[in-house]
C-alpha cells in the first residue's frame, strides 16, 4: 500500500551547521590571535568535542560558519602531511593517529558570515548547505559529555514530531537571564523530558522569565526557519536572534511549525566562560584514560594542602 504524505516517515537529520565566528573576547588576550573554539580542553581543542559529537550522532556532514583570523579552524581539520611523516619516522604511531583523527571524523566544510549579525544569521548563511531537511545546530561553547546522547535524542524527537527540537536545562533563578528561557507544556505520550515549547524568552529580567528551564547550545530546526529568519529584526543586542525566531515557529501552525523541548539532565561544560572552561578542563582531566587517574589523586592531595585551601604566603609564613 503507497504510504500518504501524513503516514510518510520524516527525514532525519544528516547536516549540522556549527556556528564559529565570534570573536572570543571573553579570553583576551589569549584569543587576540587564536581562535576560541581552538583553545585545548586538556588536548583537544573545543570545537574537536562537537565535531566528535556531530559524527557520533550520525552527522557527518558539518558546515562550521567562521570569520576573519579562524583559519586555524581549516587547518585543525586538513591533514598536516609534514607532521604525519615526521611521526611516521619516529614510529610514534600513537600521536600520529590522533593527528589523523582530526582530519579524518567527517566531511568538515567551511564557509566565512561576512558580518557579525548574531546566531540567527549565522544559521541562515548555512541555508544553501543545508536544503531542504532537517539540520542540527551545534554551538561550540558547550560540550556535552561523551556519555551522553543528547543529539541522538533530539534527532530521533524530531523525527518523531516535526517541527523543530531545542535542547533546555534546569538553571537556578538567578543565573536564567543569561539565557534564552522557554515556556513549556507537557505532551501526550511522552515522559517529563520532552515538552512543547509555547513561548520564548531571550535574556529574561529577573522575575519575568516564564520558566527555569534554559536554552542550551543544540538545536535541530526544522528548514521552514531559514524564511523565519530572512525577515526576523535584529532583536537584543542589535542581533538576528534565533530565539526570535524560534519564538514565532512555537506560535505557528502549518508546515513545519512547532517547537519540542528536550530536558537535559546530564553533563554540559561551558567553554564559554573562564572559570567553567577552568572546571571543564579539570572535570575531563580526571577522566583522560591516559593520566586521569594520576591527575585524581595529584588534585584531591594538593586541596588539603595550604595552597589548595587559598591560604597566602603570608599566611603560610612564605
Amino acid at each position: 500500500m503507497t504510504e500518504t504524505p501524513s503516514s510518510a516517515p520524516r527525514r532525519r537529520a544528516r547536516k549540522a551547521v556549527i556556528p564559529a565566528a565570534g570573536l572570543g573576547t571573553r579570553f583576551l588576550p589569549a584569543t587576540k590571535a587564536i581562535p576560541k573554539e581552538m583553545l585545548p580542553v586538556v588536548d583537544k581543542p573545543a570545537i574537536q568535542y562537537v565535531v566528535e559529537e556531530a559524527v557520533r550522532a550520525g552527522v557527518p556532514d558539518i558546515l562550521t560558519i567562521t570569520g576573519r583570523s579562524k583559519a586555524a579552524l581549516e587547518d585543525h581539520f586538513d591533514r598536516h602531511w609534514e607532521l604525519e611523516r615526521a611521526l611516521e619516522k619516529k614510529g610514534d604511531e600513537k600521536r600520529l593517529k590522533r593527528v589523523q583523527k582530526s582530519a579524518d571524523l567527517g566531511e568538515v566544510h567551511f564557509i566565512r558570515q561576512g558580518e557579525p549579525r548574531g546566531l540567527g544569521h549565522a544559521v541562515l548563511v548555512g541555508r544553501n548547505h543545508v536544503g531542504d531537511e532537517p539540520f542540527a545546530v551545534l554551538l561550540g561553547d558547550d560540550l556535552i559529555d561523551e556519555d551522553d546522547h543528547l543529539l541522538e535524542q533530539m534527532i530521533d524527537v524530531q523525527a518523531k514530531h516535526g517541527g523543530s527540537v531545542i535542547a533546555l536545562m534546569e538553571v537556578p533563578d538567578d543565573q536564567i537571564h543569561l539565557y534564552g528561557c522557554a515556556a513549556v507544556e507537557p505532551i501526550e505520550g511522552e515522559g517529563e523530558d520532552v515538552v512543547r515549547v509555547t513561548g520564548l524568552v531571550e535574556k529574561p529580567a529577573a522575575g519575568e522569565a516564564p520558566s527555569n528551564l534554559a536554552i542550551i547550545g543544540r538545536y535541530v530546526l526544522d528548514p521552514s526557519i531559514f524564511a523565519v529568519l530572512e525577515k526576523t529584526e535584529p532583536g537584543r543586542g542589535g542581533e538576528i536572534q534565533l530565539t526570535d525566531a524560534l519564538a514565532e515557529r512555537a506560535s505557528a501552525t502549518g508546515e513545519g511549525a512547532g517547537v519540542i523541548g528536550v530536558v537535559f539532565r546530564g553533563s554540559r561544560y561551558d567553554t564559554g566562560d573562564r572559570l567553567d572552561y577552568l572546571k571543564a578542563v579539570v572535570r575531563l582531566g580526571t577522566r583522560h584514560n591516559e593520566f586521569g587517574s594520576d591527575f585524581r589523586s595529584w588534585l584531591q592531595g594538593w586541596v588539603e594542602t595550604d595552597e589548595g585551601k587559598g591560604r597566602t604566603r603570608t599566611e603560610r609564613g612564605a
